[in-house]
């Protein structure tokens, strides 16, 4: 009966040599997620978004499908910039056999930094602009001026050529940048209380707020924006 039994705990020996620590997971995904971080790992675990298991010590051990699943929740927020409610309300229709689009707002511009670098003759060439709209995007602080460009500055460089063949300049648009900058006041009052506790934990919590704010304030900007256009076309 021994050899049977040895021969029935070997999958189980097997599936257990396959999870990961938090460790080895941050060593795995880090080179591609610098911002990754034991916190944040607590903090999706938290949410909802993962459900890694745990040994008898309280360990969390992550299987090779919690590694690409966590790989996918980073790749939606970094790439996206999608907060997690959206990201959770997609995986559960993954989860549910479901084969979804991805959410509203893939696509859009990502927050964060590209690895890719222009130079100010790339930017023009690839948006198809002039150099004096590019000069005008940066007086009008749409545009931060600087000798390399990141995928940010293209895409609003591509919007400001769309804008400028129905009129629109970018001196035109010196009130949306004000906008934008009290929205983030008003961002970064709701977040004060948060941020102040300090620790990584409540800093990931920050970030993560921060987005669903961010989300939320535009879905009301788009809504007032779609209302004030049908009552232009009434």
């Amino acid at each position: 009966m021994a050899p049977a039994t040895a021969a029935a705990s070997s999958p189980a020996r097997d599936a257990s040599a396959q999870l990961l620590s938090i460790g080895q997971v941050l060593a795995r995904l880090t080179p591609e997620f610098p911002d990754l971080s034991p916190s944040k790992l607590r903090f999706l675990e938290e949410r909802q978004l993962i459900a890694p298991q745990r040994t008898p010590s309280g360990y969390r051990k992550f299987s090779p499908a919690d590694l690409e699943r966590l790989r996918f929740i980073l790749q939606l927020q970094r790439d996206h910039y999608l907060p997690l409610k959206v990201i959770r309300g997609h995986l559960d229709e993954l989860d549910a056999g479901r084969v979804p689009q991805l959410p509203t707002g893939a696509g859009a511009p990502s927050i964060f930094p590209s690895e890719r670098r222009l130079t100010r003759e790339e930017l023009l060439h690839e948006a198809g602009a002039a150099p004096v709209l590019l000069a005008d995007a940066v007086s009008a602080s749409l545009i931060a001026p600087a000798e390399h460009h990141g995928e940010d500055a293209l895409t609003v460089l591509k919007a400001l050529v769309e804008l400028q063949r129905a009129g629109i300049e970018p001196r035109h648009l010196r009130g949306l940048r004000a906008a934008v900058e009290r929205e983030t006041a008003l961002i970064q009052s709701a977040l004060a209380p948060a941020a102040r506790r300090g620790d990584a934990a409540s800093r990931a919590r920050t970030a993560e707020l921060g987005r669903e704010i961010s989300g939320q304030l535009d879905v009301v900007r788009g809504t007032l924006v779609r209302h004030a256009l049908a009552r232009l076309d009434g």
